[in-house]
């Protein structure tokens, strides 16, 4: 039996029109599942230039050290509540090279990489930038959603000039506000094309923030993002 619960992922599939020749893969956070940011196809879709397919994939069940060993959705363990630190790093891996899986299943059904955004949220967010830093050639861009960056100080970031959408709650309670500030500056300094916004939230998604996401993905759908 594999030791790795990220071999056959669940997910949701949502197209906005006919023949998508562009995907968005959006990853939700710990304790959710495919479906938390399903209700937001619809509220994009009129931004949208072109028919999307919306991929909501479902993290594998696993117990979570930092909430007392209780199974929940996860895409990885928390040793601890030290990010960059205490994350499970095999976790981290196997998750990433499942999401790169997930693209490469949208490239054999007819979507260019280039066409192809990831995205997550918390949790979600940690594995897509990671998973976008690592995609080569490159996926038409990345957003993360109340989340952090867990590579070391001073390791490489391959950024490319990728576009990344950044947002977090100034008043975060689970990922506190400069971990969201730490990877902006990180990722532009290795020179991605960063659109950063903060709201007045806690950990959470606002409509302010949805309309700022319809206009940045339509922008990187056109190709001028």
């Amino acid at each position: 039996m594999s030791d790795n619960p990220f071999e056959h992922l669940g997910r949701i599939v949502v197209e906005t029109g006919p023949a998508p020749r562009h995907a968005v893969i959006w990853l939700h956070g710990l304790g959710a599942d495919g479906h938390d940011f399903e209700p937001v196809v619809p509220e994009l879709a009129g931004a949208l230039p072109v028919p999307v397919r919306f991929v909501f994939p479902h993290a594998p069940v696993m117990p979570v050290t930092i909430n007392g060993g209780t199974a929940m959705r996860a895409w990885y363990d928390f040793l601890a509540l030290e990010p960059g630190r205490g994350e499970n790093r095999r976790h981290l891996q196997q998750a990433r090279e499942a999401v790169l899986g997930l693209v490469a299943e949208q490239e054999a059904a007819g979507i260019e990489r280039q066409h192809i955004v990831l995205a997550g949220f918390s949790q979600g967010g940690v594995i897509a930038l990671l998973a976008a830093l690592a995609a080569d050639p490159p996926v038409a861009g990345v957003m993360g959603l109340s989340t952090y960056l867990p590579l070391p100080e001073g390791e490489p970031l391959p950024c490319r000039g990728m576009p990344v959408f950044l947002a977090h709650g100034d008043l975060d309670e689970v990922l506190p506000f400069f971990l969201g500030m730490r990877a902006r500056d990180r990722l532009r300094a290795a020179g991605c094309r960063v659109e950063w916004h903060e709201y007045s939230m806690g950990h959470a998604v606002c409509s302010e923030e949805i309309g700022h996401i319809g206009r940045w993905l339509a922008a990187v759908l056109r190709g001028d993002g």
